[in-house]
């Protein structure tokens, strides 16, 4: 009776299969996210909290030896780096008398130092807030105001940034101390002679028994593409469900992960090098990301597993095509921003590697991790995972940058298809714990009355849809799309269409103001290809083949190179400030001629003839 009943059992499984097609890859990833879910609750409630040190602490003790960190040809073992973060703690207590829960500011290169040094600081219960490393004066003061901090430890290669505000930090009482054996500035103190001399004993679990879920683990910055960076308060409970990321995306402890991405973000810090020290990982640790060394690296330290954000992939892809690229180890890479036509081109020149593409956010208290490899989706929508981050996709008015609400003043939900403003329930278990020292931008942040009166979310400022398959995808964020002839543009979509003409590299697309007219018209700043001339006709026939006509950007602005943020977002606000007055840019500036089919020169005379409305837009 086994037979028949083996039968049916694979026509079942086949029919699933076909009627579900995902069926399977659902099954398991609810199961890892299941057993993320028992674990977190396990720490949760033990007595004392069992902490991501404590965590380490364990991945130690099971395999002292095992390499954590190599980084321009050193290694460090598991062992080496726990006993460098003892002598890093007692170095900074005999200095400043740190008591748990004070705030130190690292303002620190990529280096394994940076590693130690926060954990040294963990293991006094200190949260650390992360600065980013390319913020200068005013911003660099603003991030130390946020978060409390009155230390801030700094390295020899960003010492001069510090000295350019180190007045105003005497001021205010800020100690500042270098990682090196001297400085010649008298107020910076050298600490690299007292780490070597401190003990490396175990420092008591007692200097951290006020450490819960909810403590504050670590600030990280984002960096906002307008105004002041917000740092964003990363509790322990935070620290614990985005280091696991690696585990629900399939990393095992025998991989060995290539961070090249900054470690003042979560993605490289949380969730690529904390991610790989609980599951007692080696990371292979860069300053920079460099895209003609990464397969090299890749194949010298066997490397399976990379991390990326979009850009970092579509910059292998402009790197001159080579033999041995195919010739790696790496079968997965998680990161995010990763456009569709980068991800087809990566998979059909690297290999066949499971891109994760993860939609998560610094603060957010929702993520969304696409497991099933499908192309240009950021996730996927399960039972298990509305439970989890109870969130709707909601009508948003572009125009008015606000929600739709019906009569009774609730969010109205978008139809399966249409783009919505992503909202993420406010719960026990998908908490948001806001801004330090902002009340304000944290407030900004909340949407009360969304589907009930008196509730509460977290306000994403993303736009996304998802389809009948239950995929969902990015579309643009709030403030970069913008609404031409009463229709909403998404700035994304259009960037993807100009790269498609043979001489465009990069585009970065925008909405200008032109007097007169309602809403903003679109506009794109784009640099050239290597020994390309603009390619009028061509630029002209992809956009009219691909796009509407509201969505075709009508101006057209050649920079040498584009801005980009430390996390390789595109800067537009100066951009759209700038408009497209050729009397003002001295880039080369091209208008969308409808007449003429073409793109051509924008003159001073075309620049009039659009502003007494001659031309018509």
């Amino acid at each position: 009776s086994s037979c028949p009943l083996s039968g049916l059992a694979l026509i079942v499984l086949f029919l699933l299969r076909e009627r579900f097609p995902y069926f399977f890859q659902d099954c398991a990833y609810m199961l890892q996210r299941l057993r993320v879910m028992i674990r977190m609750n396990k720490y949760k409630k033990s007595k004392p909290f069992y902490s991501i040190v404590d965590h380490f602490l364990d991945a130690v003790s099971r395999h002292p030896s095992k390499v954590f960190i190599h980084f321009e040809g050193r290694a460090y073992s598991y062992g080496e780096v726990d006993k460098q973060s003892n002598k890093v703690a007692r170095a900074l207590q005999a200095e400043v008398r740190l008591q748990e829960g004070d705030s130190v500011a690292l303002f620190l290169a990529n280096e394994p130092s940076f590693v130690w040094t926060w954990l040294g600081l963990a293991k006094l219960g200190c949260p650390a807030a992360l600065l980013n490393f390319n913020i200068r004066s005013k911003s660099l003061l603003h991030c130390l105001s946020c978060c409390g901090a009155k230390v801030l430890l700094t390295c020899p290669e960003l010492q001069d940034a510090v000295e350019e505000i180190l007045p105003t930090l005497k001021e205010q009482g800020i100690r500042v101390f270098i990682l090196s054996d001297s400085c010649s500035v008298p107020d910076i103190v050298p600490l690299s002679v007292k780490i070597s001399q401190a003990s490396n004993e175990p420092l008591s679990p007692a200097l951290r028994s006020n450490v819960n879920i909810r403590t504050t683990a670590v600030y990280i910055y984002t960096s906002g593409t307008t105004g002041f960076p917000k740092a964003a308060i990363i509790t322990h409970g935070r620290l614990w469900g985005a280091s696991f990321s690696l585990f629900t995306c399939g990393v095992s402890a025998e991989d060995i992960i290539y961070v090249n991405l900054p470690l003042y973000h979560l993605a490289g810090f949380v969730v690529g090098t904390i991610g790989a020290m609980g599951r007692g990982i080696t990371v292979i640790l860069k300053r920079r990301f460099s895209a003609s060394q990464f397969w090299d690296d890749c194949r010298k330290y066997n490397v399976t597993v990379v991390q990326y954000i979009g850009e970092t992939l579509r910059f292998l892809c402009n790197t001159p095509k080579k033999d041995n690229e195919n010739n790696h180890k790496v079968r997965i890479a998680i990161g995010n921003g990763l456009r569709s036509d980068v991800w087809s081109e990566f998979l059909n020149r690297f290999g066949d590697i499971k891109v994760r593409e993860v939609y998560a956010a610094t603060e957010a208290n929702i993520v969304f991790i696409n497991y099933t490899s499908k192309i240009g989706a950021v996730g996927r929508r399960n039972i298990l995972h509305q439970f989890m981050f109870p969130h709707a996709f909601i009508k948003f008015d572009v125009e008015k940058e606000e929600p739709v609400r019906n009569s009774d003043g609730l969010c109205i939900k978008v139809a399966t298809g249409e783009t919505g403003l992503l909202v993420s329930k406010i719960t026990q278990r998908s908490p948001f714990s806001g801004y330090a020292g902002n009340k304000q931008q944290t407030e900004k942040k909340l949407l009360r009355d969304v589907l009930k009166k008196g509730d509460l979310y977290f306000n994403t400022g993303d736009l996304l849809r998802f389809d009948e398959e239950n995929f969902v995808y990015f579309q643009d964020r709030v403030g970069d799309t913008f609404r031409w002839k009463g229709e909403n543009v998404a700035t994304s979509e259009v960037a993807d269409i100009l790269t498609m003409a043979h001489c465009v590299l990069e585009a970065n697309v925008y909405g200008v103001k032109v007097e007169g007219h309602e809403g903003r018209i679109g506009m794109a700043a784009i640099t050239l290809k290597e020994g390309e001339d603009f390619d009028c006709s061509d630029t002209y026939k992809q956009v009219s083949n691909h796009l509407p006509a509201y969505a075709r950007p009508r101006f057209i602005r050649i920079q040498p190179c584009l801005e980009f943020t430390g996390t390789f977002k595109m800067k537009k606000a100066k951009l759209v400030e700038e408009g497209f007055n050729p009397a003002h840019i001295e880039d080369q500036l091209y208008f969308l001629d409808t007449d003429k089919r073409t793109y051509v020169a924008l003159t001073e005379e075309i620049y009039r003839a659009i502003s007494s409305r001659e031309i018509k837009l």
